[in-house]
């Protein structure tokens, strides 16, 4: 059959092809029902959709003749493992044209039932709409396909943060054996920490992704937590602000000068830098740009790097601060590993962070904290106890007080954290985290603490309203340079500071 005659009219094949634009650019699975039914409107013919030969409908008209399908079975099959390319027969009263659509096995059967036998137009027109049904269904895969790969690669990346958190960067190449982003090849990294909206943390990730599922030197991260934070792990070997100029290369100039131009071109947007750390202390790196975030957002600029105070365990006298963290974390030797390693985490970021990075229920997480606070003998949700084993664990570098005892040189007992604290340079530390701040929000900020964090609390005991409360400690973070009321880290150096305070006033 050829000529004209065979073609479908004009307006006919418009409207398929707008129905197929419509269905492609809205990037959904298609409506295979909507494009039978066009078609039954244009010829008369009940349409179904049959997939891989098992008789399993995926689509059909409202009135197609399902009690046919058993009966077309073999012929169903054969075209389904593409032994025919089309087939006509029929069943009873009813004229029944079978297409195979595609080219791999097990093929989905396009089934036309009629009252007679499409004319040759018809027919064509048949034919155009098995091609834009399988155009369809190769899109659909092709964006399933791209959805699985996002999803996969932003797991991939994620798994890497939390080994890198965990201070695990060889357990961090174990996980991406293949395809190792460069950035475990790389001595120090730093973390910008960018505040944005939501939506549009795919899009921004996305933007910097390179065919591997990494983004170059670099790692871009959503925070399974805060949904308006993106991690972004940044390798910092040549210093931030190196770059040999392409993508490739970029360093600091690469994501952190793309990130910089974000934040400046948006006003919603806000970003933290920390300074640069080795590998294993990507959570000490995390912590930094959190403070830094918080003080970011009163910014003009809306970007803050981490101001690089010493913390408080780099000015204490190290030998008698040794002796009394070890002694301190020493019975943490009797609890599991897992135990230690989430109370760890739980101490640097809020449980809720801890759950989502880990994957566990925040019952679980609360589960190991009190396994840990029942060895140390302490209230792990008070926050002067989350300071104080906070600050021995960042003295000893461990979960662990096994490779010191209990006892200090000389054997004499190790000293008190009072007496750690009451140097003239533990002094110097603390003036430097407060002078800046009003005296009005120190002491919401002292009443805060008294309080156990909860502002609540802390505003019946000043006489003022909960948000005042809330503003005056966001009015401090901007101060300070520590994050509060966020991750919320920031409150072990405010302890601190105001213990070491309190012990020189007296």
């Amino acid at each position: 059959m050829g000529g004209v005659e065979e073609r479908p009219a004009a307006g006919q094949l418009d409207g398929l092809l707008r129905e197929v634009r419509r269905q492609a650019a809205r990037g959904a699975d298609p409506d295979l029902g909507r494009i039978l039914d066009w078609l039954y409107r244009q010829t008369g013919s009940h349409v179904a959709l049959v997939a891989d030969g098992t008789g399993r409908v995926e689509s059909a008209t409202e009135g197609f003749p399902l009690e046919t399908l058993p009966v077309l079975a073999p012929l169903l099959a054969r075209l389904s493992t593409g032994q025919l390319a089309a087939a006509a027969t029929g069943v009873g009263a009813l004229r029944m044209r079978c297409e195979g659509l595609g080219t791999h096995e097990p093929r989905p059967v396009l089934v036309v039932a009629g009252s007679s036998e499409p004319v040759p137009e018809k027919a064509a027109l048949i034919s155009h709409v098995g091609t834009a049904l399988t155009l369809l269904r190769h899109a659909e895969g092709s964006e399933r396909t791209w959805r699985d790969y996002q999803r996969k690669a932003g797991q991939l990346r994620f798994a890497v943060l939390q080994a890198l958190l965990a201070g695990e960067p060889l357990l961090a190449r174990r996980m991406t054996t293949g395809v190792v982003p460069p950035l475990l090849d790389a001595g120090r990294l730093r973390i910008h920490l960018l505040h944005c909206p939501p939506s549009e943390r795919d899009r921004i990730s996305r933007a910097r992704q390179d065919p591997s599922g990494y983004h170059g030197p670099d790692l871009l991260v959503h925070c399974p937590v805060f949904k308006e934070h993106l991690i972004c792990l940044v390798a910092d070997d040549e210093g931030e602000g190196e770059g040999e100029g392409d993508r490739s290369g970029e360093r600091g100039r690469g994501q952190g000068e793309f990130l910089r131009r974000l934040v400046r071109d948006n006003p919603r947007y806000a970003l933290g830098v920390s300074g640069a750390h080795p590998l294993n202390a990507t959570a000490d790196a995390y912590n930094q740009a959190a403070h830094a975030l918080a003080a970011a957002r009163t910014a003009p600029d809306r970007v803050a790097s981490y101001h690089g105070r010493t913390p408080l365990d780099g000015v204490l006298a190290r030998r008698p601060a040794l002796d009394w963290a070890r002694s301190l974390v020493r019975p943490l030797d009797s609890v599991p590993k897992t135990s230690v390693d989430v109370t760890r985490l739980a101490l640097n970021m809020p449980r809720s962070a801890v759950a989502g990075l880990l994957g566990l229920s925040r019952n679980t997480v609360a589960a190991h904290l009190r396994r840990a606070g029942d060895a140390l003998g302490r209230d792990l949700t008070d926050v002067r106890c989350r300071a104080t084993v906070h600050l021995a664990l960042a003295l000893t570098g461990s979960g662990s007080g096994s490779d010191g005892s209990a006892e200090a040189e000389g054997g004499q007992p190790p000293p008190t954290l009072d007496d750690l604290l009451a140097t003239e340079r533990a002094a110097v530390w603390a003036g430097t985290v407060l002078r800046p701040l009003p005296a009005r929000h120190r002491r919401t900020l002292q009443a805060w603490i008294d309080a156990n964090a909860d502002a609540q609390r802390a505003a019946h005991a000043l006489g003022i309203s909960r948000n005042t409360v809330r503003a005056h400690l966001r009015a401090a973070e901007a101060v300070l340079g520590l994050d509060l009321l966020t991750v919320g880290t920031g409150i072990h150096d405010a302890v601190h500071a105001l213990r070491i305070s309190d012990i020189h006033a007296g």
